[in-house]
């Protein structure tokens, strides 16, 4: 017997877009990366952003719940105004779309692409994260209500040189829409429409054989959870529109990681200087004006009014798992866990954490500001150390990677119909 083929990585999709008059006025956050109030602040004066979609608590009466009843149907009937109005408008045909993000010098050109929903459950569609099911359960009633995928999967995939000479050849035209949005980032799309090129698309990723979630994988899960509810029981069908969720894939070598720090409320009763000499039996400890790492294996430390520069003494060697290689999984092993006594980051109170977007500043201005004890400043992940660990299968400690710039909601969605 035959075994069943395996799906394509990606299919292309007819996706819900705002007029191009209207894409600045319509481009939004991501729905997690503000909170309800910072929400509303942003959408002030701007009744077509769509923060109105992705965060409808704010069209509702103050202190809602975020996951009350009535926000969904409120977002459910912002989407619909939305449509019926005409800012928002559906593609005529199915087409793979260009995404190119710019922040200052940086710049990243991706794919947007109807991801496969069988194959991310085939582990095609690789993650590297634990998802929460609180989580999952807002997004999955978010896309029943709007009836749409809204907030784009940030996804990676291995540098092709056939997909790039595609991507730059559709894109040496003027964008369908450039936006500058928030922090100075804009964000410009391009159409894939030609049934050539269409083709060469998803033969190229069916090549390629796996993509990477880098960010999204609460919309990712909640995805899958939408398609298995919609099946009633059947064999997927990769023509049923549901059988996709909205992905933008870079090539790896073009998406920038930053630096995901700590801040921790205590040294466990000891002293700064005790501190010091129990963390001098593993790393070289030396004092420095600035400690930003430059190296995997080492780290920063900021603490009483300086910084030391921590450098493990003994390399992780090439027997470890990748997630024990991971710089995150070094601070737990040898600092967190035996000299703190924080065996799980994700819940103790002792500690938090600051996206390297914010600087080594934010990190020396939480510790002079008196709450927290010390700081410790991190070498960014490595790609190709998050696809080790998802290669592996295994799952990264929490706050490991903290991707800039971010995607916007709004710019494209991807309906369930």
């Amino acid at each position: 017997m035959n075994e069943d083929p395996k799906p394509h990585l990606v299919q292309p999709f007819a996706a819900l877009r705002p007029a191009p008059e209207l894409a600045a006025e319509v481009a939004a956050p991501p729905y997690d990366v503000l909170n309800t109030e910072e929400a509303r602040a942003v959408a002030a004066g701007k009744p077509d952003s769509f923060l109105h979609i992705s965060r409808p608590e704010i069209d509702l009466p103050p202190g809602t719940g975020v996951f009350a009843a009535e926000v969904y149907a409120k977002g459910a009937e912002n989407m619909a105004r939305l449509v019926a109005d005409g800012v928002l408008r559906r593609d005529s045909a199915a087409a793979y779309y260009i995404y190119r993000l710019q922040m200052d010098a940086h710049v990243q050109t991706g794919l947007v692409a109807g991801g496969s929903i069988a194959a991310y459950e085939a582990n095609l569609i690789r993650k590297h994260e634990m998802t929460r099911p609180d989580k999952e359960n807002d997004r999955v009633r978010q896309i029943i209500a709007v009836g749409a995928h809204t907030g784009p999967v940030c996804a990676v995939h291995k540098s092709d040189a056939a997909l790039a000479a595609i991507i730059e050849r559709c894109a040496n035209g003027a964008p369908d829409y450039s936006v500058e949005a928030e922090g100075g980032v804009r964000h410009s799309l391009w159409t894939i429409g030609q049934a050539d090129d269409i083709a060469s698309v998803t033969s190229a990723f069916d090549r390629l054989g796996v993509i990477y979630i880098a960010d999204g994988h609460h919309r990712s899960a909640a995805a899958r959870r939408v398609a298995e509810s919609r099946r009633a029981g059947k064999a997927p069908d990769p023509a049923d529109p549901f059988e996709q969720f909205l992905i933008v894939s870079f090539p790896a070598d073009e998406v920038r990681i930053l630096d995901y720090n700590r801040v921790l409320r205590d040294l466990a009763g000891m002293s700064p200087a005790r501190f010091l000499d129990r963390l001098g039996s593993v790393f070289e400890v030396r004092a420095a004006a600035a400690a930003k790492p430059e190296q995997p294996a080492s780290f920063g430390l900021y603490m009483d009014g300086g910084w030391h520069r921590l450098t493990l003494k003994s390399p992780p060697g090439d027997a470890l798992e990748p997630v024990e290689k991971l710089d995150v999984s070094i601070l737990s092993r040898e600092i967190l866990r035996p000299l703190l006594g924080i065996s799980d980051p994700r819940t103790d109170p002792r500690i938090d954490f600051v996206g390297g977007v914010r600087g080594m500043a934010e990190l020396e201005a939480r510790v002079d500001g008196g709450d927290w004890a010390a700081a410790f400043a991190l070498y960014p992940t490595r790609m190709a150390d998050l696809m080790a660990v998802a290669d592996a299968g295994q799952v990264m400690p929490p706050k490991t990677t903290w991707f800039e710039p971010k995607l916007a909601d709004g710019l494209i969605s991807l309906p369930l119909d």
